[in-house]
């Protein structure tokens, strides 16, 4: 308090005590408190700076010692500067809301709880969240995000991939767009492929040298197939790694040796790199790919087309370029449109818009879930300034104005909140990680447990004002008579 009136200090005291007593308001008042002392005793009154006599109710006489008005003065402003600065009241009351909390554990550690558990289930299914959205970007990126991929017969007809609309000239036309950077005419078909004395039926498909390109499919040994390749109908053929693990599995390199496709000898001029599997389910590298004019002649028997995949130079052109794609096609199909065309970016938008959704609803899960936390601290708090409704008293009998109390339960409800959350996020991170063992893809980056965090804190700052308040405004009177 700014000032202390002392009512006969060393009344009914001993001399030791009494010494005592004067020895620590001499200490608050070089702290920069002012301290009047209202004594009958001139060796007490003897200690003050400044000594004012009054009889029947008038000044008698108003002396002060020598030398020291200046310096207490200057001392008086110096420590008052130092006395409105909040830090020293906020760490007070910091010390303080952690005595309360120790005072009453069990009690403490129940209202942790439902922090602790809000924090952790916000941090954990964010993470979870972050993983699946992911995981599903990277599976789509792996198949191109700058692809368009043009299918013989009308949209949303059924068993239109067979249908012979698709024609490899169809795709000489496409590649000479100034926005496609690679091209790959394709058809596909399953097969058994044979390796000395193992057999496996795997995919086989045949294309042009840009499919490696079009998909940003990298080699793990060995060469693609060429043009030189398409144009001599080489007997030529690249292993997905799936194949290449049946046909192989002591591990031997199989570039340079040959396989049969359907009693056909081919040789093997490389293996593509893993992919891992599309977002529906497919193995990627379960195929064998083959120059198409090769897969023509000796394999499928029918010379048109399942698919035509376009690499499109910038991203930025791609609706562009699925326009100037449709044009030049239905310019050479005579104005019918018996093709449709896939926009890869279009899929990758609508899986990450869907995934964003589920990761906002387990957010908001979660998010109920730190609001009901937030409400049993407001409960808790309440309960606690009924039971320390004394205290309250006590405090503002001696001094304390209605900003220390609110600081101090405010500070409580902080302390309790940013407690639970710090424990709450290393909870979150240790749930991701153990889930994350079970094989579910989690990804962890500071963002969410920051605002998990933030968001405990300003829930102890939002439910713990109105315990706070409350207390602030009691009256002393009333408080300090309070059972």
């Amino acid at each position: 308090a700014p000032v202390i009136l002392a009512d006969e200090p060393t009344g009914a005291l001993d001399t030791r005590s009494g010494e005592d007593v004067l020895a620590l308001l001499k200490e608050l008042h070089r702290e920069g408190h002012t301290v009047i002392v209202i004594t009958h005793n001139p060796v007490i009154a003897a200690h003050c700076d400044r000594t004012i006599q009054i009889a029947d109710g008038r000044i008698t006489s108003d002396e002060r010692k020598a030398n020291t008005a200046a310096a207490t003065s200057a001392e008086f402003k110096l420590n008052l500067a130092a006395r409105n600065r909040w830090l020293p009241d906020l760490v007070e009351a910091a010390k303080m809301a952690l005595n309360s909390m120790r005072v009453n554990l069990f009690r403490t550690a129940l209202t942790l709880l439902g922090v602790v558990i809000g924090v952790a289930a916000v941090v954990a299914m964010l993470a979870i969240g972050d993983g699946s959205k992911q995981q599903v970007l990277e599976r789509i990126s792996s198949m191109g995000t700058n692809l368009l991929v043009v299918r013989p017969g009308a949209a949303r007809v059924r068993g239109s991939g067979d249908i012979a609309t698709l024609v490899e000239e169809d795709a000489r036309a496409i590649a000479e767009l100034a926005t496609v950077a690679a091209i790959s005419p394709e058809r596909a078909t399953r097969a058994t492929v044979r390796f000395g004395s193992i057999d496996y039926q795997t995919i086989i498909q045949g294309a042009w040298p840009g499919y490696a390109q079009a998909r940003d499919w990298p080699l793990a040994s060995g060469s693609f197939i060429s043009e030189d390749d398409v144009k001599g109908y080489a007997p030529v053929v690249v292993l997905g790694q799936t194949v290449a693990n049946n046909l192989f599995p002591d591990g031997e390199n199989p570039v340079g040796k040959y396989l049969l496709v359907r009693n056909v000898p081919f040789e093997i001029v490389g293996v593509l790199g893993p992919r891992g599997a599309t977002p529906w389910g497919t193995d990627q590298d379960d195929i064998v790919v083959m120059p198409l004019s090769t897969g023509y002649m000796r394999i499928f028997g029918k010379r048109y087309l399942q698919s035509i995949t376009v690499l499109v130079v910038d991203s930025n052109d791609i609706k562009d370029t699925e326009a100037a794609i449709e044009k030049l096609m239905l310019e050479r199909h005579r104005g019918v449109k018996d093709f449709n065309i896939r926009n890869t970016s279009s899929i990758l938008e609508t899986a990450l818009a869907t995934q964003d959704t589920l990761t906002l609803l387990l957010a908001s899960v979660a998010a109920i879930s730190l609001l009901v936390g937030g409400i049993g601290v407001m409960n808790i708090m309440l309960v606690s300034v009924t039971e320390r409704t004394r205290e309250i008293g006590v405090r503002m009998a001696t001094g304390a104005r209605m900003g220390n109390i609110l600081l101090q339960f405010n500070t409580e409800a902080l302390v309790v909140c940013g407690i639970g959350g710090l424990v709450g996020v290393a909870l979150g991170i240790a749930v991701a990680l153990i889930v994350q063992s079970f094989g579910v893809a989690i990804l962890l980056s500071p963002l969410p447990a920051i605002l998990a965090f933030s968001c405990a804190f300003l829930t102890g700052l939002l439910f713990g004002y109105l315990p706070a308040r409350k207390a602030a405004q009691m009256d002393p009177v009333v408080a300090l008579s309070y059972e």
